[in-house]
């Protein structure tokens, strides 16, 4: 039996009192877009956006010169946080992959189960190309409130690694947390899979190859995920789906910035060979063959977002499979809001997280 849950959140249009957005810098954004957009982002766009140089400007070699000027607004060192550890998972051509396990703390009424935990893995995104264990730090924060363990992957990224790494080292992390759930102290039956953008593309594709390996999941998680080989494509008017032509220039990951990363991940001159490394629903999640018996699954999108229709189009496709899916579309917001913490939208995004972990894990009293 499948269910399909679709909500549509949040609304583009100012609540009672709220305050107006000033004009400087909303002229950056077209006017078919503007209307759509939440307030409170509006606000953030004229404070912090439209004063910075377009990313798809910045050179790879700068970015990598200085990591820190180029995180997320979510990012944070959460190497000192109570529960917080690092461990190295081997991948499987040998390679070390750093992931930061977060264990729960004390809830509301102070206290700690004593486990094994639930156990929830994540996949930052960036494009399969920025990223690193502060990225989404905070949102790892907020996701073990569920009480769960959250494993935060720092799977290798392009243009250093080629494409397809990524997912044999989150391939791996799985692997490692059921390999080592007596010292992790979680329970190898109750694992769930997530993350947003590139993340959640990952998080797609380890929900097929588990099934195959006969490794139970309680969720996946992916938020406005890529669920097509769409940074392969020379032209945003390749893409089928409506919401990339009709933001192809929106504010946060416009077509220039898609075909940034596509340009680090899948360059014209190696994408042949990467096609050869891999089998091809790896890029393209929503080419799968096979998508009987997949896990429950949790898809949100943004509503303005050039990935929206192909993350939804894939929820459509494990409805009509069978497969059990909850879809959340945010109204009024872009790609990457869940990173900003000026949005209630990213506030709301995060109650939804902790609420969907501990319903997938049995944690709801």
């Amino acid at each position: 039996m499948s269910n399909l849950d679709s909500t549509l959140a949040g609304h583009a249009v100012p609540k009672p009192g709220a305050s107006q957005p000033t004009n400087d810098g909303l002229d950056l954004i077209e006017e078919h877009i503007l209307p759509k957009l939440d307030p409170e982002f509006l606000q953030y766009f004229i404070d912090v956006i439209a004063k910075q140089p377009p990313a798809h400007t910045i050179p790879i070699e700068e970015v990598r010169k200085s990591p820190q000027n180029h995180q997320p607004p979510c990012a944070l060192d959460s190497s000192k946080e109570k529960g917080v550890g690092d461990h190295v998972v081997s991948s499987q051509d040998g390679t070390s992959i750093p992931v930061r396990v977060y264990h729960p703390v004390e809830d509301e009424r102070g206290v700690v189960r004593p486990g094994p935990h639930p156990v929830h893995l994540n996949f930052h995104g960036g494009g399969f190309v920025l990223g690193d264990l502060q990225s989404e730090a905070g949102l790892c924060l907020v996701m073990r409130r569920a009480g769960v363990v959250v494993v935060d992957v720092n799977y290798r990224h392009c243009p250093e690694t080629i494409w397809g790494k990524c997912i044999q080292d989150a391939w791996a992390a799985l692997n490692w947390v059921r390999d080592e759930h007596v010292s992790l102290n979680v329970d190898p039956f109750s694992i769930s899979i997530g993350g947003v953008s590139a993340g959640g593309h990952i998080s797609l594709v380890l929900q097929h190859m588990a099934r195959d390996a006969g490794i139970p999941l309680k969720l996946c998680m992916p938020t406005v995920p890529p669920t097509t080989d769409c940074l392969s494509l020379d032209y945003y008017t390749q893409s089928p789906y409506p919401s990339f032509h009709e933001f192809h220039r929106g504010p946060v990951l416009p077509w220039k910035r898609i075909k940034y990363f596509g340009n680090q991940c899948m360059p014209r001159d190696k994408l042949p060979e990467i096609r050869k490394m891999w089998p091809d629903w790896w890029l393209a999640p929503m080419r799968a063959p096979n998508w009987s018996g997949l896990c429950n699954t949790y898809i949100r999108t943004a509503e303005v977002d050039p990935l929206r229709d192909e993350g939804e189009a894939y929820a459509m496709k494990l409805v009509a499979n069978g497969t059990m899916v909850t879809l959340k579309r945010y109204l009024g917001c872009p790609h990457t809001f869940m990173y900003l913490g000026v949005l209630s939208q990213k506030r709301q995004w995060d109650e939804d997280s902790i609420h969907a972990l501990k319903v997938a894990h049995g944690l709801l009293k």
